[in-house]
């Protein structure tokens, strides 16, 4: 706006009594103001006045990023650009819209016209005019997951491969990794490489079936979310003019988690700034922790190699928490050798210090954190929705739900499904309730043809009938097929009939664990899951495990005498009807793992299941880069917290049945001890307070289908934690009838304690024992297995 302009609206306010600030007329356009600047902090605004040239913003966790997007985006606009000039991609529709409101309140109606939205629906918008191009209709269909896993399942039919080998998640994901790294079905048949991969897998017809795949896509007028950012790329390496066209069109780009691209966004990017080289990226290489999707974070790690001029802006105020919190996170992130420097800090009050919990088991870790939640809401008056579990699995959400179902606490599972309502576990439930009651009509129905055993829908419509027919359940006609149904059928049914009568007998003499091992086993359902590579499989097979292990605990509960599985799903009955029963919009704990979890805040946080080979995870420890990542991972659930974080861990844990000691995890020991306060007395002795290495084994998965894999071992550190209780030698519980208060006694678990109480009448005899590390607890005397030291 011309200076005269500015100056004769300066005029005419004063005339009118109006106040306003001289630099705010300044920058005067189209009804709108830049008072917005003025709350911003000199970093914050220091990104959002360089409009111009190449720019990376590095955002600290709670830094205000996405206010920092917005009014750089507000301010292109109220410095002449034309909103239909730039585009701003996200990576969620979640952020595109939040971010478009906040521009609205600034601009006005011009924000409308700015392009803004996911990699996808932005590049799905521009296909739907370019697909021509690639032979595409303007009205392509676009696949979800579901429908490109059943194209694929068809195309396997057809092939006649195994469908084990060749199992569907596995092949689609393995199609979308060679997409996203730019490898089309015709490059992936040439590249030697990729192909002596598949050999050596036992895959040789990958390429064949990704070829098929592309084909039958192509054929339907369909791609599917991978296409969407590859055939992108196609149209830009093969019709310059159409990218000449965009390179124009989008003069400044701005993209938010830049840490989370992976290839193909990065070449999308790359080449459409190439002109006019006004981009700016948002992000933060310390929550990079999506490497397992394939987002690289040498992206923006070496983003300045891809632009020398580049302006750089580090935000690393911290608005969000604590300073303790800050801190504290600031510890564990500086152990990456891999990342950009940066000094995040709080001026907010400095905060309780860092609470570490130590539990014996899950379940007694599920128990301290909901009494913890319990205790502090009462006295902080906070709503149970100001409260997070976060955690590193799905899994392990199951002793955190009956924990707090256990004391009346509401909560929810974000971004996921309860575990007792998870499909995985209704099927083995399903088998269970079977087991019990074969007139389940509900539950026989759910698995008599899972997994697969050539029980099709026409076997079950012709059971159904005869069943309908004679008045009797469906079980009626299976165990007796050869009398209700035509040969044929019956062959098919009979050894289904058998397995459940097998697993009736099973329960019959067994315990609950062992029981659910043999149904777990022999249903096939443990096996079908364990074949299944992909990251959604492992996780559902990683769930079936849990459910395992929570029976094996009920198995050996010291407090019951019945211990049958029955007996463990009348338990469970009740949990599962109370999932169905939630309102969605009550006050309640979010449960979530910490993936889930990036991009929100809670006052109050905790993050269970701190131990080796689980946080890290197993899978991490093959190379430092996977470390890292997991590293991130934890600065992430560190800092999603506002006012208090507790940590926790388990001294052990079941693994398909075995107890097994469960080391705490490296990322404890790499917290600076000034910030932490421990629930537990570390040992004196300095022998005993170094490392766990000596005496501590790391938790190993027995896995039922294959060898067991190599420890992998970490680098010994100095522990601010003390071992967990190793059982003296020749371990026998003694008699118990004469013990009193003042004897010395040792627990198989809890290590070494001192009698103080003695209550109740023999055979409910109670006793009240201190011990050492864990302080006073109540014991059953029938169940509690102790050793007198005499």
């Amino acid at each position: 706006m011309p200076l005269k302009c500015r100056i004769r609206i300066f005029h005419a306010s004063l005339q009118q009594g109006i106040n306003y600030n001289f630099v705010t007329l300044t920058f005067k356009k189209r009804g709108t103001n830049l008072d917005y600047l003025q709350g911003l902090n000199t970093s914050q605004r220091a990104a959002v006045e360089q409009i111009k040239g190449p720019v990376m913003i590095v955002a600290g966790a709670g830094s205000g990023k996405t206010r920092v997007i917005t009014y750089r985006v507000a301010h292109l606009i109220n410095n002449g650009v034309d909103p239909f000039n730039i585009l701003v991609l996200t990576f969620t529709n979640k952020a595109a819209k939040e971010m478009r409101e906040r521009i609205t309140k600034v601009v006005g109606g011009e924000a409308k016209n700015i392009w803004m939205g996911t990699f996808h629906s932005v590049f799905a918008k521009i296909l739907r005019v370019e697909g021509h191009h690639l032979g595409y209709p303007s009205n392509f269909t676009i696949y979800d997951t579901d429908d490109s896993k059943s194209l694929i399942r068809t195309i396997l039919k057809e092939m006649q491969l195994d469908d084990k080998l060749y199992n569907a998640n596995f092949v689609y994901n393995r199609i979308s990794s060679a997409k996203n790294n730019l490898i089309s079905a015709a490059e992936y048949q040439k590249n030697e490489h990729i192909q002596a991969e598949d050999r050596s897998s036992g895959r040789p017809h990958l390429g064949t079936i990704y070829q098929t795949y592309s084909q039958r896509c192509f054929k339907a007028g369909a791609m599917d979310f991978d296409d969407l950012l590859f055939n992108t790329n196609v149209l830009m390496k093969n019709h310059p003019d159409v990218l000449y066209k965009y390179q124009n069109k989008f003069k400044y780009l701005m993209l938010d988690e830049y840490q989370d691209t992976n290839f193909s966004q990065y070449i999308i990017v790359k080449k459409l700034a190439a002109i006019h080289e006004n981009l700016c990226v948002v992000g933060d290489d310390a929550q990079s922790i999506y490497g397992f999707r394939g987002a690289n974070i040498q992206n923006i790690l070496n983003f300045e190699k891809d632009y020398p001029d580049l302006n750089i802006f580090k935000l690393e105020q911290n608005y969000r928490s604590t300073q303790n919190i800050v801190n504290l996170a600031n510890s564990i992130i500086a152990k990456n050798e891999h990342q950009l420097k940066k000094d995040v800090f709080s001026t907010n009050e400095v905060g309780d210090k860092i609470k570490i919990f130590r539990a014996f088991s899950d379940n007694e870790e599920g128990k301290i954190v909901a009494e913890n939640i319990a205790q502090k809401r009462s006295l902080s008056g906070s709503p149970y929705q100001s409260f997070a579990i976060l955690y590193r699995t799905n899994a392990q959400s199951r002793a955190m739900e009956e924990a707090l179902r256990k004391i009346g606490i509401p909560y929810k599972i974000y971004g996921g499904t309860s575990f007792y309502q998870r499909k995985e576990i209704k099927d083995l439930i399903a088998y269970f309730r079977l087991t019990f009651n074969p007139n389940d009509e509900e539950a026989l129905k759910r698995v008599i043809n899972y997994p697969r055993r050539g029980i099709g829908n026409t076997s079950i419509e012709r059971i159904m009938i005869s069943a309908n027919e004679h008045n009797i359940s469906l079980w009626d006609v299976i165990s007796n097929a050869e009398n209700y149904l035509d040969s044929r059928t019956a062959v098919t049914v009979a050894p289904f009939s058998l397995l459940i009568k097998s697993f009736q007998a099973a329960a019959a003499t067994n315990t609950a664990f062992d029981s659910a091992m043999h149904i777990a086993q022999h249903s096939g359902l443990l096996k079908d899951l364990y074949e299944d590579k992909s990251i959604e499989g492992l996780s559902r097979y990683e769930n079936i495990q849990e459910l395992l292990n929570g029976i094996k605990e009920f198995s050996d509960r010291e407090d019951i005498e019945e211990k049958g599985l029955d007996v463990f799903m009348q338990d469970i009955a009740l949990l599962t009807n109370e999932d169905n029963d939630k309102d969605p919009n009550a006050d309640t704990v979010s449960l979530m793992t910490i993936h889930a979890s990036k991009g929100l805040e809670f006052p109050f946080v905790h993050i269970v299941g701190l131990e080796e080979n689980l946080f890290p995870s197993q899978r991490s420890l093959n190379s430092r880069d996977d470390l890292e990542e997991e590293r991130r991972l934890f600065y992430v659930a560190l800092t999603r917290a506002e006012k208090n974080i507790y940590i926790s861990y388990a001294t052990s844990r079941y693994q398909w049945g075995n107890l097994n000691n469960c080391e705490p995890s490296r990322f404890i020991d790499e917290l600076d001890p000034q910030y932490l306060d421990l629930d537990f007395r570390p040992k004196s002795n300095s022998s005993d307070s170094s490392s766990f290495e000596n005496e501590r084994s790391s938790w190993q998965p027995l896995d039922t289908f294959s060898k067991p894999k190599p420890q992998t071992s970490r680098p010994k550190t100095t522990s601010i934690l003390p071992k967990a209780h190793v059982p003296s030698s020749g371990f026998t519980p003694s008699d118990t009838k004469n013990l009193q208060v003042g004897m010395e006694v040792e627990h198989e678990r809890f290590g070494y304690g001192k009698v103080v109480n003695m209550e109740g009448k023999s055979p409910d005899l109670k006793a009240t024992i201190f011990f050492k590390e864990l302080g006073q607890k109540q014991l059953l005397l029938k169940f509690a297995k102790l050793r007198i030291i005499e």
